[in-house]
């Protein structure tokens, strides 16, 4: 007598300590397939998204990131139709519709193609409180591409938190303001939200902000040069990422109100914005 077959149980929901891992679309990771991102990991660049009911804000701007960061590390393009048949593939190996995503790109030297690595862990939001930040005198390489390796803005995130600040804030020669340990920051001057014009990475809630506050909030939004010494002449200050967005109460010694009115704006006009489909 046959036993009739019976479907497997779908796994189960990821944890922050345990992430779903998939390798190149495959659910069962081989020694072949660690050996790359094990060898070559300080070596890659990623991207960063929060999936919610298959959807992702801001979706094309993620993958135009990840294409054009791998042509310019490997020397060639990066489909995205591809990134997005793994992250879908990714998700159902998860057994989740919702969850913190990332997707990495590594490539051997000798290879041809470049590695995907696909991680999903339970969604993410970022932490409402007002933050508080500890200048640090450092400017990450190449900081256009969101890229691996970043040991010293880690270690200054750490120094940062010991020292009772929420995170570091990274600075340039001069004191000039660039980015966040792992934000984006701007200003607001009374009159517009300045986003610091200096060399920094160009995030992805930072880019659907600068292009939807002028448009859906009627807040002009610019960039200018922003100096240590020069902060006292804000109103406000906030933080984005791809975990949302957060008011700063405190850079250094410098105090800020929390603009109750420019953050309901700025957190509506982003929580306003369409959802793609992966």
């Amino acid at each position: 007598m046959t036993t009739p077959a019976t479907s497997p149980a779908p796994p189960p929901p990821p944890t922050s300590a345990a992430p779903h891992i998939e390798i190149d679309g495959r659910r069962a990771a081989t020694a072949d397939d660690l050996l790359v991102p094990t060898l070559y990991g300080g070596y890659a660049h990623f991207t960063a998204m929060q999936v919610r009911d298959g959807r992702v804000r801001g979706l094309p701007l993620h993958l135009a990131r990840l294409d054009a960061a791998t042509q310019e590390v490997f020397g060639a393009g990066l489909d995205g139709e591809l990134v997005r048949e793994r992250v879908r593939h990714a998700l159902d190996g998860a057994g989740v519709r919702d969850g913190a995503v990332r997707v990495y790109v590594f490539r051997a030297p000798e290879a041809e193609a470049a590695t995907l690595m696909v991680t999903v862990r339970p969604p993410a939001t970022m932490p409402p409180a007002p933050q508080a930040l500890m200048s640090v005198p450092y400017a990450r390489p190449f900081p256009h591409i969101k890229h691996l390796g970043g040991f010293a803005q880690t270690h200054y995130g750490h120094i940062a938190r010991r020292a009772g600040f929420d995170d570091a804030l990274l600075t340039g020669p001069g004191g000039v303001v660039t980015e966040g340990a792992i934000t984006n920051i701007a200003f607001h001057d009374g009159t517009s939200v300045v986003w610091p014009d200096a060399p920094s990475l160009h995030g992805i809630t930072m880019a659907l902000l600068e292009t939807r506050l002028p448009e859906s909030g009627g807040l002009p939004s610019v960039r200018g040069p922003v100096t240590l010494d020069g902060l006292a002449g804000y109103r406000a200050a906030f933080v984005t990422n791809s975990q949302g967005i957060a008011p700063v109460r405190r850079i250094d010694d410098v105090e800020f109100t929390v603009d109750e009115e420019l953050m309901r704006t700025v957190v509506a006009v982003y929580e306003a914005t369409p959802w793609d489909r992966v």
